[in-house]
């Protein structure tokens, strides 16, 4: 009986033991290695993609899905200092030095709608606690082309119906060129489609509302 025991333990840690090889061996395996290759390919794709290097290929139509939710304007938070983190995080690789950085986003996030809470096709404009509502539909996409050479594609969406006071057209750029559901967002709101597709020095930026200051702070760091 002790030896039938010692032959099956034996039998056992045999087989442990292969099974560990054999996973050693996969995981080495040249189809391991161009999984991981595949992964770093597509991070620093991705990467490319957020710096504005991109295919006209890579561009796919996007909906309101993307936006949706309720949504709070930074520009207060560089107001009151509480952005002075991020400010100073840039000034150490930057090519500026905090108050030029101040100035620069003082420029493009600067707006007068604290909230925008976005429902399906209805915007919700909030300036100073009163709200103005519109729907808008889609209408399309444009690509442009910037100083330094890299690119960024401007989602326009058309008022359909709504509130007088609404913006005829809403631009959407958050440094995506396909589907996903956006972190945060530069919009460009206004009258004028051509018009606004030359502004390019301000762009109110928005975050979830539900990330405090501290949040925001973070989530910028982190980009």
């Amino acid at each position: 009986m002790q030896d039938t025991i010692s032959d099956l333990f034996g039998k056992a840690l045999g087989i442990g033991c292969a099974i560990l090889v054999a996973t050693m061996a996969l995981a080495a395996s040249p189809a391991a290695a161009a999984s991981d290759k595949s992964h770093s390919h597509e991070a620093h794709k991705s990467d490319d993609i957020y710096r504005g290097y991109f295919e006209d290929s890579q561009i796919e139509a996007r909906t309101l899905a993307d936006w949706e939710g309720d949504w709070q304007s930074v520009y207060p938070y560089l107001q009151d200092r509480s952005l002075d983190p991020v400010l100073a995080h840039k000034a150490e690789s930057g090519e500026k030095t905090i108050e030029e950085y101040r100035a620069y986003y003082q420029t493009g996030y600067k707006t007068d709608v604290e909230r925008i809470v976005i429902d399906g096709d209805t915007f919700t404009f909030y300036r100073e606690g009163n709200a103005t509502s519109a729907q808008y539909a889609s209408d399309g996409h444009e690509v442009l082309t910037y100083k330094k050479g890299n690119r960024g594609v401007r989602y326009i969406f058309r008022k359909t119906g709504g509130d007088a006071a609404a913006p005829m057209f809403v631009q959407f750029s958050d440094h995506a060129i396909a589907p996903v559901k956006a972190g945060h967002y530069h919009i460009y709101s206004g009258d004028d489609r051509a018009a606004l597709l030359k502004e390019v020095t301000n762009w109110p930026t928005y975050y979830p509302s539900s990330l405090t200051t501290d949040g925001i702070v973070q989530e910028m760091l982190a980009h």
